[in-house]
């Protein structure tokens, strides 16, 4: 007994001492690896003998979880590292995977890694990683994955690649390779996923020996170049799920018994090639996973059958857009239980939808735009809880609109337009979260729903081309419409002040009752003529306004805006050799006296300012007081404005901890000191007063309503998104030089996200709504300006970007830096939907 028990403490202490000297060494090869990486943030700042804390807890290392430790896995993804790859990490005995995706590499492919005898995973995706996959790739004949995706890898694919015959996942998407790619990938006979995507420069039919690979599950083939047929070979992928051939050159038929032997199929995308002939009866039948059927943007000729859709239960998303399919649309797709997704749209199908939609439940977006179908909108349409896009415009729909067609509470898009849909608009009052509505060019009568006023997000209304009678209801004036047409119906009555600012009269023309501003029946007569102030109500008051320089410092409650639009013919008194003066009534119902000055003289601009704010502190009761001066900014200031208010934000969304929104982001919260450094105020209010009393007072501002993201209706659960649209709304001000809300008329207002919306929609150009009194030198950098806020400002929460990323587009576009050449135009969401 005592030899066994001297004999096991023995083994235990030799089987101590082992690991313990193994271990020691891990880190000594570690810390070599670590000094040939460039690590400008200190991430591995961990990786040292001084760390309190076992190597095996240093970032990115897993170790075994049985004794010896040793490391196993390198998780070094997305820490800005650069240098080099040093080989001594293949001294680690165990190491299986190596990941450096998402880094700043800048070489070759690191050959010398294959001496790395129990790597099984490599990846390098997403560096700079440059030139061609040389010969000796052949060297990493154990790997099982191999990432170089996202990188500057040029060149062929050598025939070498073939060795790799244990690899399970081999992915070279997204690079610069070219030339024709080789028949030797049937050899991956273990292969799960292969992705050859986004490489332009290939020129090659798609190799036959891929059909060999019966364990292939992901083909991803699309945007690289292929042209030819789909090879026959295909039908012999059985486990294939996931199938995209989209956006290449392939011609000819879809091999006919495709869908018959690809039984587990997931994905099949063949969209934007040039295919044609009929499509396989049998791509559905006993498909036991088909979840993504993606065929648009094709030249097809042929029909789909209704058998072919029967048992494809598991279908959430079936696209064959932009095709050339005819016949009877497969009517099974209507009633499929986990169906999500419907795109036929510019095809020639016909049909009904039937009124099986209802058992669609999980049903998101249709759009059928462009074909045949015809009948009558189902009932079951407006059961389905999850749609949020109906689009079935240029059709031959008939009959009236069901009375629930908005009910669903995610309904975003509704397009019904061109069809012959007759009856009244139903009331839609249960989908909040509408942004579109186009019932343009049907046969629809009575009046317009005041209850559309109560969709807090409807943006574009288009309800142009019916037969419309009555008033446009006042109540529209709610709305923030970027888009309203309601031309050639048969309204009648004054159009709301605020509906026809900025519209053209083509959207209101066709209605020969409707009155006011800009139209044929100015709705004027018997209104009452303004009055003249007269000299006796003069406040002794004058207020120096230069006209060569802009907007945005604000005077006594007034901007330079305020004091342009008051300035016209009628408010001018009097003319000297300086300019003109005007009396202007302030919004406090002060009367002051502006000056234009005109004639500066040799005077500079900095000169004028010392002078005037010298005269400004004089004070006699016979002397004119100078109340202020107007100096505008140009856009160097506004643009340095602008960065520093997105980097203010950007601080108190990401950096400062804990994050904090601002809530309150608008112009009269920026202060700018004497170098027009921006300083942000009132942030966090919420915390010191409490929600209560901060909603409370947001709700008593109305006037900077139009700085509230428009979500703000109906969540009042803040979010960094709502920050940034109060910030788009700023930028749009500087940009433009009007403010957030501009007054139209006596009794109507817009505001600036809607006007400048309005301008692009009309003339799908954004030069119009630059303010014209900055220098054309920098109208490139403007309009890049303003597409960062058409996305700040975006409808849709989750497209707007995130504040760190406004800051790295607005610094992209200071000319000091440089600054990209923006082509601007309308994107989808500011266009008028299909």
């Amino acid at each position: 007994m005592a030899t066994t028990a001297k004999s096991t403490l023995f083994l235990s202490l030799t089987f101590l001492f082992f690991s313990l000297t193994s271990a020691s060494s891990e880190p000594d090869i570690l810390l070599t690896f670590k000094a040939s990486i460039k690590d400008p943030m200190n991430y591995l700042s961990s990786w040292s003998h001084t760390s309190s804390s076992h190597y095996c807890n240093w970032t990115g290392l897993t170790c075994t979880t049985s004794l010896p430790l040793s490391v196993s896995s390198l998780n070094l993804q997305t820490l800005n590292l650069s240098g080099e790859i040093s080989s001594s990490v293949c001294s680690l005995p165990n190491l299986q995977i190596l990941n450096l995706a998402g880094n700043l590499f800048n070489l070759a492919i690191p050959l010398h890694l294959s001496q790395c005898r129990s790597l099984e995973t490599l990846n390098l995706s997403n560096n700079l990683i440059w030139g061609p996959i040389p010969d000796q790739i052949s060297q990493f004949g154990s790997l099982k994955m191999l990432d170089l995706s996202g990188n500057h890898v040029e060149g062929k694919i050598p025939e070498s690649i073939g060795a790799l015959k244990n690899l399970r996942e081999l992915n070279l998407a997204n690079n610069l390779l070219s030339g024709s790619v080789p028949e030797v990938f049937g050899n991956f006979t273990e292969l799960r996923l292969l992705d050859l995507s986004q490489n332009s420069f290939l020129d090659s039919e798609i190799p036959t020996g891929i059909g060999n690979l019966e364990n292939l599950e992901n083909l991803l083939l699309q945007s690289s170049g292929f042209h030819g047929s789909i090879p026959e070979s295909f039908v012999g992928l059985l486990g294939l799920a996931i199938l995209d051939l989209s956006q290449n050159n392939l011609t000819g038929l879809v091999p006919q018994k495709l869908g018959l032997s690809l039984t587990n199929l997931v994905s099949f995308d063949v969209s934007q090639n040039i295919l044609f002939g009929s499509f396989p009866n049998g791509i559905c039948s006993n498909a036991k996973g088909l979840i993504n059927l993606s065929l648009h943007t094709n030249l097809f000729n042929g029909s789909i059958s209704n058998n072919s859709i029967n048992e494809c239960w598991n279908l959430e998303r079936f696209q064959v857009q932009n095709n050339g399919f005819f016949g009877d649309f497969p009517n099974g797709l209507w009633s499929l239980p986990k169906i999500k997704l419907i795109r036929a749209e510019n095809n020639g199908f016909s049909g009904e939808i039937p009124e099986s939609i209802s058992i669609a439940a999980q049903l998101e977006q249709v759009q059928i735009d462009n074909n045949s179908f015809t009948g009558t909108i189902p009932q079951g349409f407006g059961l389905v809880r999850s749609l949020y896009r109906f689009s079935a415009s240029l059709n031959g729909f008939y009959g009236e609109i069901p009375p629930n067609f908005c009910d669903s509470p995610a309904m975003s898009i509704i397009n019904l337009s061109h069809n012959s849909l007759s009856g009244r608009i139903p009331e839609p009052r249960k989908c909040g979260k509408l942004v579109s509505l186009s019932l343009a060019d049907n046969s629809l009568v009575g009046e317009i729903p005041i209850s559309l006023s109560e969709l807090p997000v409807l943006t574009y209304l288009d309800l142009s081309n019916n037969n419309l009678t009555g008033p446009i209801p006042l109540e529209l004036e709610n709305l923030k419409l970027a888009l309203f047409n309601v031309s050639f119906n048969r309204l009648s009555g004054s159009v709301p002040s605020s509906l026809i600012s900025g519209l053209p009269a083509s959207f209101l023309q066709g209605n020969p009752g409707l009155c006011g501003p800009g139209l044929p029946n100015s709705c004027s007569d018997g209104e009452p003529s303004p009055k003249m102030v007269g000299l006796s109500k003069f406040a002794c008051a004058l207020i120096f306004l230069a006209l060569a320089v802009g907007i945005l410092v604000l005077v006594i409650g007034v901007t330079e805006h305020d004091l342009m639009a008051a300035m016209d013919e009628k408010s001018a008194i009097g003319f000297g050799v300086f300019g003109r003066v005007h009396i202007v009534k302030l919004p406090s119902g002060e009367l002051v006296a502006v000056k234009k000055i005109v004639n500066f003289g040799t005077q500079s601009s900095k000169a004028l300012k010392a002078e005037i704010k010298t005269l400004a502190k004089i004070r006699h009761k016979n002397i004119i007081k100078i109340l202020a001066q107007i100096l505008g900014l140009q856009w160097g200031d506004r643009l340095r404005i602008a960065i520093g208010v997105a980097q203010g934000l950007a601080y108190l969304h990401k950096d400062y901890v804990p994050h904090i929104l601002h809530r309150n982001v608008k112009s009269n919260n920026i202060l700018l000191d004497v170098d027009f450094e921006p300083k942000l105020m009132d942030f966090g209010l919420d915390r010191i007063m409490g929600e209560a009393a901060f909603q409370s007072s947001l709700a008593s501002e109305s006037t900077f309503s139009c700085y509230l993201a428009p979500e703000h209706g109906y969540n009042k659960k803040a979010s960094e998104q709502m920050d940034t649209y109060s910030f788009g709304v700023v930028l749009f001000e500087l940009v433009t030089g009007r403010k957030a809300e501009r007054t139209e008329s006596e009794n109507s207002s817009i505001d600036v996200v809607k006007w400048v919306r309005r301008k692009i929609n009309i003339s799908n150009g954004a030069l119009q709504v630059l303010d014209p009194k900055i220098s054309r030198s920098s109208q490139q950098e403007m309009l890049g300006a303003v597409e960062i806020a058409l996305r700040c400002t975006s409808v849709v929460p989750e497209k707007r970007p995130p504040m760190a990323e406004v800051v790295r587009a607005l610094q992209s576009l200071d000319s000091r830096t440089g600054f990209p050449n923006v082509e601007f135009s309308a994107s989808d969401e500011f266009s008028v939907p299909v």
